[in-house]
């Protein structure tokens, strides 16, 4: 591959335009999203970012196999039995953006890995979204998605023992302690951050719309509008992510993106609400008097492949932790119309733009994973017309219980053996997501814990 020619489809006049529209920014960060959906990268100068459109940058292909500590995990194949060879990142097209909340200015311009002679680099996630969506756009269809965002913000100081603390509002100084779901006055009293929130999302051209106040003390929702571009759908999340982590950090708070922070409280989930496009129509529209034949078969797909998804959808231990009866958390592959107990709702609203909302991942999971896994789901469903059996109404989903994972090991497990999760991600992909996940669950299983001191010191 010749110096400028582009796998990523970038251009040297997008940054060119970039840099004469923002003479105040100083730096850029430069961000590749690894297995577990954390940025890894650098800070380089304003004058260093012209050459890397032109050239593209060298990184190490091992910064795709760490765990989530940053440790090499060396049954990747990523380390030193690859040499720690050097791939090549090139930029993310329309991704060069303003930090607003830095001082002095920096920009943040995210990274596709690739191979040296442009080859896509088969263990980036973002290349398995991009192949889940090109078989898509192969059959003249575009799934239309968008993701909802649950977090917490807690207090940078522990409490007592080492407990976490819901952060303090900032317009009363008042740590909440009730949950005031939907509370409007909650809001309210957080307004100087929600609005630096909003202002830095319109700096980045991120589409945030509604805040909500979420079901347990200190716990807050965000959702971004639809796009009919699978890709800048899960780009708007990693964004929104970081965004808020740093803008949190600057109010004295921590944005906390653990499935379940706190025993007894909610846990925090990325629902994903998806359609399908042909020819400017929603393949899902109600059709006569009932759900749309695509729409049924591909929720099908999704709770065939559910069992098999599910180290994806739930990545690290404590993402277990959130699966449980009546905490808005589906605990079994499960659908219904305008039910929260299940794993694939049917939201109500208008007929003609009728979609699904998949409703298992946690929020710690990688958003380009969990929606690269979705459409695949979707698509085996279509593809084979495959019918979701009888729906749950109320409550019911609550009560399923055949075909679920019970926890962090089986769904290693059931991932290793899944030739669905292997097509979903490739083989590449497949192995190292694999790899680092039994790395971290020995890390964890190696640990004695203070629950396990406490219990059996004197005990047994």
């Amino acid at each position: 591959m010749s110096a400028g020619d582009s796998p990523s489809g970038s251009t040297v006049a997008e940054a060119e335009a970039f840099l004469a529209a923002h003479p105040e920014i100083v730096a850029f960060d430069l961000v590749l999203i690894d297995g577990n959906g954390i940025g890894r990268g650098k800070i380089v100068r304003r004058h260093e970012l012209l050459a890397i459109y032109r050239n593209g940058r060298h990184l190490p292909g091992s910064v795709l196999g760490l765990d989530v500590t940053g440790e090499d995990v060396e049954e990747t194949g990523l380390v030193w039995s690859d040499g720690d060879a050097d791939r090549r990142a090139w930029p993310i097209p329309g991704s060069l953006v303003p930090l607003p909340w830095t001082s002095p200015p920096r920009g943040e311009l995210r990274l596709g890995l690739y191979e040296l002679d442009g080859a896509p680099m088969a263990a980036d996630p973002r290349h398995a979204l991009a192949r889940q969506e090109g078989a898509f756009r192969a059959l003249g269809q575009q799934p239309v998605l968008a993701f909802e965002l649950e977090f917490y913000l807690l207090d940078r100081e522990r409490g007592a023992e080492g407990s976490l603390l819901p952060a303090r509002l900032p317009v009363t100084g008042e740590r909440p302690a009730a949950v005031q779901v939907y509370g409007v006055d909650a809001l309210d009293r957080l307004a100087p951050f929600a609005e630096a929130v909003y202002r830095a999302a319109e700096a980045q051209d991120l589409p945030v719309e509604t805040l909500v106040s979420e079901y347990a003390a200190g716990q807050y929702e965000l959702t971004l509008r639809h796009r009919a571009d699978a890709l800048r759908a899960a780009d708007d999340l990693v964004m929104l992510k970081r965004l808020l982590r740093a803008l949190a950090a600057r109010h004295g708070m921590v944005a906390c993106f653990m499935a379940k922070p706190f025993a007894e409280r909610a846990g925090s989930g990325m629902h994903l609400h998806a359609s399908l496009a042909e020819d400017g129509r929603n393949l899902f529209a109600d059709q006569g008097d009932g759900l749309a034949p695509p729409l049924r078969h591909a929720v099908a797909g999704l709770l065939e492949t559910m069992p098999d998804s599910m180290l994806v959808l739930a990545p690290h231990l404590n993402s277990w932790r959130r699966f449980a009866a009546r905490s808005y958390a589906p605990v079994a592959p499960s659908w219904g119309l305008n039910t929260r107990s299940v794993a694939v709702r049917i939201p109500a609203g208008d007929p003609g733009n009728r979609h699904l909302e998949h409703r298992v991942a946690g929020v710690d999971a990688n958003p380009y994973l969990v929606a690269a896994t979705v459409l695949a789901g979707m698509r085996r469903g279509i593809g084979r017309r495959a019918d979701p059996g009888p729906q749950a109404s109320g409550g019911e989903g609550y009560g399923a219980a055949e075909g679920a994972v019970p926890d962090w090991r089986a769904a290693i497990d059931a991932a290793e053996r899944s030739d669905f999760l292997r097509e979903a991600l490739g083989p590449t992909l497949h192995r190292v997501l694999l790899a680092i996940k039994r790395a971290e669950y020995r890390r964890f299983a190696a640990e004695v814990t203070p629950l396990e001191r406490d219990l059996y010191w004197e005990t047994v």
